[in-house]
């Protein structure tokens, strides 16, 4: 068997590569592509009594998903994710840049210190952050004693609450992307930009920022992506006044017990998702 696969991975380099491919491709094929077709083909199923699903071919489900009521849910879940994303990507940029071009010796230790987030649960982050900001929390004890407010206010269930929780937890979806492609500017460009008579300034939106925007790209779509999807921050950071598109997913298969409906409003996301992709990937092909 071993002689087998040091003669294939040795002789023939297309049968070769297609070996080293197969277990990630199977995987993506067991694990997404196929639920991911499971789930179009239950979106044009019928909900019936009880839950019980009917296998009749309508498009009722991606009609009621079109429906005005639904509107505020979309624009309110776009406008957190667009917010989040856009915060990430202010705060994430100069990260990303010192980290590239400052942080020296303790680089390593801040890209570790970047990564803290996904050491645990994002539940207990979450409900850590429900500590701090409810009205006996840190935060409003911290205000309280600077002199800055006479009375608690509600920090929790609120706008704030929910945009702090996704750029809490997505931020280094924006750096990291943001910190690869910085790294891979090369600094005699900018030491040339220099020796040109450019400033700090003008090196920067002249050489720096357009050699990095592949890197800015794709930080914002691998942070407004999940963002649009999020159901877990508005859940517990934000009760029930702040529905957002993964709210009311999650509730038709949770709650609601309506599959199909539910497998519609995720196939539409899934549709938009993969559009952006397509369309980002198409731009990167053509720089």
């Amino acid at each position: 068997m071993t002689k087998a696969l040091s003669w294939l991975l040795a002789g023939r380099r297309e049968a070769a590569t297609h070996l080293l491919l197969a277990p990630a491709a199977l995987w993506l094929l067991f694990m997404l592509v196929i639920p991911a077709l499971g789930m179009v083909a239950l979106s044009f199923a019928t909900n019936g009594p009880y839950g019980v699903i009917q296998w009749t071919f309508t498009l009722e489900n991606y009609q009621r998903a079109f429906h005005p009521k639904y509107l505020p849910v979309l624009l309110r879940t776009l406008g957190f994710a667009g917010s989040a994303t856009a915060i990430c990507l202010l705060l994430g940029y100069p990260l990303a840049y010192y980290l590239s071009f400052r942080a020296g010796k303790w680089r390593n230790a801040l890209l570790v210190g970047l990564m803290i987030p996904f050491w645990s649960s994002c539940l207990v982050a979450f409900y850590s952050w429900m500590i701090v900001l409810g009205k006996e929390g840190m935060l409003n004890n911290v205000l309280i004693h600077f002199g800055f407010l006479s009375q608690p206010i509600g920090f929790l269930y609120s706008p704030f609450a929910i945009l702090l929780g996704l750029v809490y937890f997505y931020l280094p979806f924006t750096v990291l992307p943001l910190y690869a492609s910085l790294e891979k500017v090369p600094r005699s460009y900018i030491e040339a930009a220099y020796d040109l008579g450019a400033s700090r300034w003008t090196a920067f939106f002249k050489v720096t920022l357009p050699l990095s925007m592949p890197g800015v790209i794709a930080g914002c779509l691998l942070t407004f992506i999940p963002c649009l999807g999020d159901f877990l921050t508005a859940e517990i950071l934000g009760g029930p006044r702040y529905y957002l598109l993964g709210n009311l997913i999650s509730n038709q298969f949770l709650m609601a017990q309506d599959w199909p409906f539910g497998a519609a409003l995720t196939s539409l996301l899934l549709v938009g998702l993969v559009a952006g992709l397509w369309t980002y990937q198409r731009w990167e092909e053509s720089l």
